[in-house]
């Protein structure tokens, strides 16, 4: 953990009074190691010789502070809404650092973003065509796209983003004349993609595809400057390996019946973020930068085959720049057992404050006692599963059967650590009215503040009038 998350934890009455202050759950938040993460992308990339820019994926955390970090630390923002793109706009983010990814583009989002030089990574031609169609009604400014690739999918797995190459060829061809002359009404600034997963190799495999459509525009008169291979940029939760590969096999015992269940109904798990993978960020990025693209009489690093282009690379990490940037506290409100027996540790929180697409969160959550000086309602050692507030049977936080060495009290604090990253918000909800958990960022001193995203929100809510009846 992060030095901060350890001395915030390490402090009970601290953490009591910004759940008392703030509601439970609060979101804690720290952007140094923001500065840090970005960094080391952008300093591996210069030392493969390949101007590296980072856009923070602002899906992953909506707080505020996180873009600020991120346009102070010379990087951009990749947006996935016209809110998130009106924010940033807001925030006073240049448009040239901004590039729009969101997978659905109202005509409302696109003006908005050609308004302002904000890149549209081009999601299909009958987008495209909708931007030639902004560009040639309105001369005051030309849309900056990135088409974005669907690779081969004989290579690798189908994907609904992007199209495929040879129908990017043929869009880009079809209005350059005979003799190179550009008389497309956008300008081909990059190109773009959008690939699962997390794999190197991969992404070499879809840069080839990449560089093929570079050259077309270069072809057809455009100068792209980029290719950007989107996110995907790894992390990992956890230092040791064994204890990763030990769950795996603990887990697929009880999967395969020949173990004990550890998860609640005994959900297999199958479907987890990787918690443990090396290498990650900066070892990553130099193994795909040394990697090798092309037909293979004619390979080439992938660091190379940019720089032989005069181009950038670009990436759009979430998570793997958020890694030590976040932490959930939640009060426990009562325990109990289920009607069988099950003993429940009810928190104050929804799932939702506290989950992605995967089936459940991996690190472990801290107790905090809130006093040492009295004995736990629950004896040393006794185990339980954490439910939330939703009216639901399956209401479960965490999805595994947890033991608490120190025992455990009504009124105490789990705290999960390392939650900016896609589980604080990416599919959070205020279902049965319950509010938002708050978002509150320390300062370098430690100093707690209000990230702008709940004063905007949250302070409007509050502050209007109940309504006449």
């Amino acid at each position: 953990m992060e030095p901060w998350v350890v001395s915030l934890l390490s402090d009970s009455s601290r953490c009591r009074t910004l759940v008392e202050k703030h509601g439970s759950p609060v979101n804690v938040l720290r952007t140094a190691p923001m500065v840090r993460n970005m960094a080391e992308l952008r300093d591996v990339g210069a030392d493969a010789g390949v101007e590296t820019r980072v856009f923070y994926a602002r899906k992953a955390n909506k707080a505020l502070c996180f873009v600020d970090t991120a346009v102070r630390a010379g990087h951009g923002v990749d947006v996935a809404s016209e809110r998130e793109l009106r924010q940033v706009l807001d925030r006073g983010v240049p448009g040239g650092r901004v590039i729009l990814s969101a997978a659905v583009k109202p005509d409302r989002l696109l003006r908005l973003a050609v308004d302002h030089g904000v890149t549209v990574s081009v999601d299909s031609v009958v987008e495209l065509d909708r931007l030639r169609d902004l560009g040639a009604s309105d001369g005051s400014r030309r849309p900056r796209v990135a088409p974005r690739i669907a690779p081969d999918p004989s290579r690798l797995p189908p994907t609904r983003f992007g199209e495929r190459l040879r129908v990017w060829e043929e869009a880009l061809r079809d209005l350059s004349s005979s003799t190179g002359r550009l008389t497309d009404p956008v300008d081909v600034v990059g190109v773009h993609l959008h690939l699962h997963g997390y794999s190197a190799s991969d992404r070499l495999v879809a840069l080839e595809d990449a560089l093929h459509l570079i050259d077309t525009a270069v072809d057809a008169g455009h100068r792209p400057e980029f290719v950007d291979l989107g996110g995907g940029v790894p992390m990992s939760y956890l230092d040791d390996e064994a204890q990763w590969n030990r769950f795996q096999s603990t887990r697929q015992a009880m999967a395969d019946g020949a173990g004990g269940a550890f998860t609640w109904k005994s959900d297999p798990l199958a479907n987890t973020y990787p918690f443990h993978q090396a290498p990650v960020r900066g070892g990553w990025l130099r193994e795909l930068l040394d990697g090798r693209v092309g037909q293979q009489r004619q390979q080439e690093t992938a660091a190379l085959a940019l720089t032989r282009r005069g181009l950038r690379l670009h990436l759009e990490p979430g998570r793997s720049v958020l890694d030590g940037c976040g932490v959930i506290l939640a009060r426990v409100a009562f325990l109990k057992d289920r009607s069988d027996g099950v003993p429940l540790v009810g928190v104050e929180m929804n799932r939702t404050q506290c989950r992605t697409t995967s089936d459940d969160i991996l690190v472990d959550p801290i107790l905090v006692r809130v006093s040492d000086d009295i004995a736990p309602e629950r004896a040393p050692g006794s185990e339980g599963f954490l439910v939330g507030a939703y009216c639901i049977e399956d209401e479960v936080i965490i999805r595994r059967r947890l033991r608490f060495p120190e025992g455990i009290s009504t009124g105490d604090i789990i705290a999960v650590p390392n939650t900016a990253g896609y589980f604080m918000h990416i599919l959070e909800s205020a279902s049965h009215q319950i509010p938002l958990a708050v978002n509150v960022v320390l300062d370098a001193d430690g100093t707690p503040k209000v990230d702008d995203i709940d004063t905007a929100v949250h302070g409007t809510a509050q502050s209007s009038p109940p309504p006449r009846l």
